[in-house]
């Protein structure tokens, strides 16, 4: 069995944790872990969080190498933010249903239909549609920054139709909405929500707004992964229904443990299918190897990566407010 696809050969009888924080130490590594890992890579990761936060923090550090436990476009994004680090991703096929949606031909293909648009662009794309944008987004930082931007500027938002239809709902806008979807929110069941708010009356709901129009009107709180974290240290009660990837739960769990924290169901009530596929190919074995052997690696050409490091550094200074509408010239 080939060592990378599983724990044959020379992995057998391996202490898989010990050997991660000796390679650790020995690659001047930091290990970053998003909240839809499993929880044993959530456990050992030098920093938890949602995928732009990661990136910045391993930025910080004077690791040498940044092993990510994520999907693809979040170790991409790790590479944009610090070119001279190695960055490795567990496993290379870890990707992104929003990303696949979006391919970068079609998307510049959209905007020069849509010249008078400007394209305010979920983080969860590639490299090569951040370049083509003129402001990423995260679920975080999108209000703040859609806020900034004048009613009659033309918008087109993608890939993530969800997101960008909550935040035309709630901010009256009438972006041009790209047809992706993340398929892990997609598959959340009405019918199977609302049996379960039956069990538990009085329990909020917290959903990311990558859910579709009929779950978020069921949710008391609709945020970010770290919105939702927050959400749950200070909702007044002792049981949350969760709808997003299940695996932020560990987290709430580890951090409250007298609460009950209920995630929210699929089609038939009882299915792993909000479990992200994408995510759960990163594995220990595959981290190991990944440290031991330096691959697979994410490198991205220096032009592409200026040019989508300009779109980031624009959300980053809108987000904080250092930059203005007036400042944000078109790609």
């Amino acid at each position: 069995m080939d060592a990378r696809h599983g724990i044959g050969g020379s992995l057998a009888g391996t202490d898989l944790g010990a050997e991660i924080d000796r390679l650790r130490k020995d690659r001047n590594a930091v290990i970053l872990a998003h909240y839809y890992q499993k929880p044993e890579l959530q456990d050992l990761a030098d920093y938890v969080g949602d995928s732009l936060e990661l990136s910045r923090k391993a930025a910080d550090t004077d690791a040498e190498v940044i092993a990510f436990c994520g999907v693809r476009f979040m170790a991409e994004t790790a590479k944009i933010l610090s070119p001279d680090k190695i960055v490795v991703l567990p496993d290379m096929d870890a990707g992104c249903s929003l990303e696949d949606s979006c391919p970068p031909d079609k998307f510049r293909a959209f905007r020069e239909a849509h010249p008078d648009h400007i394209a305010l662009t979920y983080i969860n794309c590639s490299t090569e549609v951040k370049a083509l944008s003129d402001v990423i987004v995260t679920s975080s930082s999108a209000e703040t920054i859609l806020a900034q931007i004048p009613k009659d500027q033309p918008i087109i938002f993608g890939p993530d139709r969800h997101l960008g239809g909550y935040l035309n709902r709630k901010f009256g806008r009438e972006m041009l909405l790209w047809p992706g979807v993340c398929i892990v929110h997609e598959a959340f069941s009405e019918r199977e929500l609302l049996k379960l708010m039956a069990q538990h009356p009085g329990a909020p709901v917290a959903a990311h707004p990558e859910c579709p129009p009929h779950i978020v009107e069921h949710a008391d709180l609709v945020g970010s992964t770290s919105a939702i974290l927050q959400f749950a240290r200070t909702f007044e009660g002792d049981t949350l229904i969760v709808a997003t990837e299940p695996h932020i739960i560990h987290q709430m769990e580890k951090a409250l443990p007298d609460k009950t924290f209920i995630g929210a169901p699929g089609a038939d009530g009882n299915c792993n299918c909000n479990i992200c596929p994408y995510m759960a190919l990163n594995t220990m074995e595959k981290l190991y190897l990944a440290l031991r052997d330096l691959e697979p690696r994410i490198e991205i050409e220096e032009t592409l990566r200026l040019k989508a490091r300009r779109s980031l550094d624009r959300m980053l200074e809108m987000a904080s407010g250092t930059i203005g509408m007036g400042d944000l010239g078109r790609v």
